[in-house]
């Protein structure tokens, strides 16, 4: 018979127990008390993460959020300034850390893979670029991950933006965040000056920068190595109603909510590990 909740589950987003554990000391406590202006917030943290990872997974708009999960105006208040000040990475990257643990693996990963997939948005008030692919306007993920698919850093930017501009963004980031880092694996659409660019940076060794090509000789659709490894976090995207579409008018608005669909996801992660 398993552990009675302590903390009633109303919908299937909601934190277990076991979660809440791991996720608790990184919520950061409601700015209420003495001091602070406004209404005491009557959710707790508990409550207030559930109703930001309900709106996360269901893709509802904030103003829709049931009742039972507490006031909208509250809920979307929190996620918002979150979203800006880099909460949400702050609890990201220590669940991160934790999850390569439990595969046995160190804390900072020594090789990374990137890509930049371009995705269509949905509110016309967002800052957007052209992308010459798609014909269309639209804004790009450049995301670099680990070998198990988790997030190391991610930078979105409208469609028009160069790959091998965004990316030498990404590798100065996890030059700063990865003392062992020594290897990345990028696409073509990082070519040119990028390989010589990023033979420096990194500071105790040169950066190894491989690019993953397509076979001339291939025909139809085959796996490229390595791909598959940054392809799993956009698979992962798509059980998140809210980035199915990019709807978000900023652009560290829609970082956020690829974090938080990370963080879910990890933290069910740790739980079964535990």
């Amino acid at each position: 018979m398993g552990r009675r909740q302590t903390h009633p589950t109303r919908h299937p987003t909601d934190l277990t127990d076991e979660e809440w554990d791991d996720l608790k000391a990184l919520v950061p406590a409601p700015k209420s008390g003495k001091g602070k202006r406004g209404r005491p917030l009557k959710l707790d943290r508990r409550s207030l993460v559930n109703a930001i990872c309900y709106g996360n997974r269901s893709g509802g708009a904030g103003r829709l959020l049931p009742r039972a999960l507490g006031p909208w105006q509250t809920v979307y208040g929190y996620d918002r300034c979150w979203s800006q000040d880099g909460t949400w990475g702050f609890i990201h990257d220590p669940l991160r850390d934790g999850g390569r643990k439990t595969e046995e693996r160190k804390g900072a990963p020594t090789a990374a893979i990137m890509d930049s997939p371009s995705v269509t948005p949905g509110n016309p008030a967002g800052e957007r670029g052209y992308d010459a692919g798609k014909k269309g306007l639209g804004r790009t993920r450049h995301v670099a991950v680990d070998c198990l698919g988790l997030i190391l850093t991610i930078l979105i930017t409208p469609a028009a933006t160069q790959d091998r501009d965004a990316a030498k963004s990404l590798i100065q980031v996890l030059v700063a965040m990865l003392g062992r880092w020594q290897i990345l694996w990028a696409e073509g659409g990082a070519l040119g000056a990028l390989v010589q660019w990023g033979k420096p940076r990194r500071p105790f060794g040169k950066l190894r920068l491989e690019i993953v090509r397509r076979s001339d000789r291939a025909k139809g659709f085959k796996v490229r190595p390595k791909r598959g490894r940054v392809e799993r976090p956009f698979g992962w995207f798509i059980k998140s109603r809210r980035l199915c579409r990019d709807d978000e008018v900023r652009l560290d608005h829609r970082e956020a909510m690829i974090r938080i669909c990370m963080i879910r996801l990890m933290l069910k992660r740790l739980a079964n590990t535990s």
